[in-house]
Order: structure tokens, then C-alpha cells, then sequence
């Protein structure tokens, strides 16, 4: 799933100005569509990539289910899912499902969004308004003399608003500085449309561009995804792994930077179909018979892969532990 607009949550701020925490220190925009989590991190899989993947939102409330209301659920689910009721879940059906619960996560923050924004309910939503709700905190803060509040917070939330006016800007397809429902989606979640890619690029040079040279160094790839520990300290494996990417794929032109041609590659490869890839992922998973295709039975066996159940997790450890 597409990390939430950062933005919304200075939506807070607007009603306590005097206590405005520092902008979190990451991507304002994660560019994969599915999940705000790596599918791998540290050479490991993280099955709360699949869980969002398959699931959406509602991977919140199965990660608190007990296990037997878990797999219950799940197989209520699967039902669903199988749309020719054959008995089975194919790539097709499996790929449909993760697009609908990507498209319903995406429908939804959009629908919650525009209904905080735009209270009167009309066809368009000004920019002025927006800028209003979300950041007109900072025109109170600015009118306080001896403000408590240290400049650069000032700064970064400035910073912010000045990176959402220019999205606002290419969302905005007739140029009339309001944005239809439709244009307010890809200003929201500019991830999903063709004419927002290029400022998706931008975005993510910015935050990972630590010396603003307009271009990402092998440093600057690998510390957006690892802090270097203490001197003399060796990098683990998948580090080192990452640097020989940056150097064999990523760094096409071999000038030991990627541009901006280079970035859109690595974040929005083309003929890639995150929705597909993880269909297919699933299914090799969890297809114990290697039939290409996945009972009910198969699925509900991996249930910890399609929905988990951190409580569970927790209470099956115990249980193993007192067997001994």
C-alpha cells in the first residue's frame, strides 16, 4: 500500500499548534502500490507485505484475530475470490483480488480525505482550502512573536507544503487551481497515475539527494536503506548486495550516479505488474501440489502468509513451549 499522503497528518497540528512534533524523518511517498512495507528487508521476507498486499486495511484487524477466527475469515475470503467457483484460486482471480483491495484501500482514503476537505460537498476543492486545513497553522505560528517553536520546524513543514503546491499544480490538469475528485486521487496517490510519475521521481530524488546534486549517489541509495553502524563495523551481506545492484543495474550509464531516467527505472519500472508479481508470489508459496493454482485448503494451511495473526503468533509459541 501506498504510504498515506504524509500531509494529512498536519491535520492534527492545526488544533494543537503548540505542540508540533518535527516531520518524520522519511519518505513523504513509498512507491510501491500494495503495501508501506519492503517485501524484503535485511535478505528477509516480511509476510506484512503480503498481509497488506492481500488484505488492505483490514490487515490491521487480522493481525489481532485469534487463530482459528483468523483461518475462518480467511476462508470466507477465498470464497470470494474464487469468481468461477471451481474449487480452486488462480493467478487470474488471485491478481483480480489484490487489484480490488488496492483499489478499495485507494477508494477509500480518498473518499475520507475529500470529505474532511471539501465539508461543503462541492464539485471541486480550491487549493487555498486545502493549504488552509492542512497548513494554516503555520500562518498562526508565523503572527506569534517568540515563538517556542525552533525555525527549522518551521522550515520543514513550509518545505512540505511547498512540495504539495507544485503536486497540486500537475493534478491539476485544466489549470484552474482546483482539483475534481478525480484529480484530487492523483494528487493523494500520484503513485497510480501515468501524468504524476515524473513528479514521483522528483520526489523521491529529493528526500534521498542528501548533497542536492539533482542525482543519487551509491551512498545515498544504500543510506536510505541502512544507517551505518561504528567504525570499523562490517556491512552485512545485503548491504554489500545492494551496492553491487546499484553498480550492475540501477547505475545503467556507469557515471557511479543514478539521474532522474535511471530513478523512474528503478521505482517505476515499465511492463512491471506489482499486482501479478505478488499473485504469483502467493501462489508459489503456498501451492503445495505445484499445480499452479490454490485450494482452500492450501491457502487456509498458509494462513500466517495471506492474513497472520500477531496475537496467535504469540499464543502458539507458548503453547510449543510448554510441550517441552
Amino acid at each position: 500500500m501506498i504510504l498515506i499522503h504524509t500531509t494529512g497528518i498536519c491535520l492534527l497540528f492545526s488544533y494543537a499548534v503548540s505542540a508540533i512534533p518535527k516531520p518524520e524523518e522519511k519518505r513523504v511517498l513509498d512507491h510501491d502500490p500494495l503495501s508501506h512495507v519492503q517485501h524484503y528487508q535485511n535478505d528477509e521476507h516480511n509476510k506484512q507485505y503480503d498481509h497488506e498486499a492481500f488484505l488492505g486495511e483490514a490487515a490491521k484487524t487480522f493481525d489481532q484475530l485469534e487463530a482459528d477466527e483468523s483461518r475462518r475469515r480467511l476462508g470466507l475470503i477465498v470464497d470470494k475470490i474464487d469468481g468461477d467457483k471451481d474449487g480452486f484460486v488462480n493467478l487470474s482471480e488471485l491478481k483480480a483480488w489484490i487489484q480490488y483491495t488496492q483499489r478499495r484501500y485507494i477508494d477509500d482514503d480518498v473518499n475520507r480525505q475529500w470529505k474532511t476537505h471539501n465539508t461543503n460537498n462541492t464539485e471541486k476543492l480550491h487549493w487555498d482550502t486545502y493549504r488552509q486545513n492542512v497548513y494554516g497553522f503555520l500562518d498562526e505560528l508565523a503572527s506569534r512573536e517568540g515563538s517556542d517553536h525552533p525555525a527549522d520546524e518551521h522550515f520543514s513543514y513550509r518545505a512540505m507544503m511547498k512540495r504539495d503546491r507544485r503536486r497540486w499544480g500537475i493534478a491539476d490538469r485544466d489549470g484552474d487551481d482546483e482539483l475534481t475528485k478525480e484529480e484530487f486521487t492523483d494528487f493523494l496517490h500520484p503513485e497510480e497515475s501515468d501524468h504524476m510519475r515524473d513528479v514521483v521521481v522528483t520526489e523521491t530524488i529529493e528526500d534521498i539527494d542528501k548533497d542536492n546534486d539533482g542525482k543519487v549517489s551509491v551512498e545515498e541509495y544504500i543510506g536510505d536503506m541502512y544507517r551505518v553502524g561504528e567504525e570499523n563495523e562490517e556491512e552485512p551481506d545485503w548491504v554489500k548486495h545492494e551496492r553491487e545492484t546499484f553498480s550492475n543495474f540501477r547505475d545503467k550509464n556507469k557515471d557511479g550516479f543514478m539521474d532522474n531516467e535511471e530513478v523512474k527505472d528503478w521505482i517505476t519500472p515499465a511492463h512491471f505488474d506489482h499486482a501479478e508479481a505478488e499473485a504469483r508470489h502467493l501462489i508459489y508459496e503456498a501451492d503445495s501440489d505445484a499445480d499452479e493454482k490454490l485450494t482452500k485448503d492450501e491457502i487456509i494451511e498458509k494462513y500466517d502468509l495471506f492474513v497472520g495473526s500477531q496475537a496467535t503468533d504469540f499464543g502458539e509459541a507458548l503453547t510449543r513451549h510448554d510441550e517441552f
